[in-house]
């Protein structure tokens, strides 16, 4: 630092001027373009997210009679065996990878082990098990791995009586 104000004290007056210019102007520029930019940019987005967010919710609020109706109208039979609808359900949600073992269990149940599943569509894919297919969990087991946001999971699925 000591070198760089004896370097600034010997130019002349008017070099100094547009060094100090130069300076405040890069300055600005990395204020600009580094901070304010980036985070107007980021804000946006959020805002962005929370409008459709909130126009969804609006139009959950005016539908809400034709969604409760429609939930009970969303089992669906397709006429396949509960180990292979959990797993061809399992393929289509991503979690082929994870998907270890699928067995019957029962008249219309099936047990799934699962290894590394990521967990958000790990739950996904058991809401539609459940909301689509009416296979609902009658038991589960997860436990974390060291990798985070990924679980394994043991989990027993029955026909529900809804």
């Amino acid at each position: 630092m000591k070198k760089l104000q004896t370097w600034y004290a010997g130019l002349n007056e008017r070099e100094r001027r547009i060094v100090l210019i130069g300076a405040i102007t890069l300055a600005l520029l990395v204020l600009v373009g580094g901070v304010l930019l980036p985070l107007q940019a980021a804000v946006s987005r959020a805002v962005d997210r929370r409008d459709a967010r909130q126009q969804d919710l609006d139009w959950m609020r005016v539908n809400v009679d034709e969604i409760r109706n429609g939930a009970t109208q969303l089992h669906r039979d397709t006429g396949e065996a509960p180990v292979v609808l959990v797993d061809r359900v399992g393929h289509e949600s991503g979690l082929a990878d994870s998907l270890r073992g699928t067995q019957p269990s029962g008249p219309a149940g099936v047990r799934v082990q699962l290894e590394g599943a990521p967990f958000d569509p790990l739950v996904e894919w058991l809401g539609t098990l459940d909301l689509r297919y009416g296979l609902a969990v009658e038991s589960i087991t997860i436990d974390r791995t060291a990798k985070p946001g990924e679980v394994n999971a043991s989990v027993t699925l029955n026909q529900s009586q809804h």
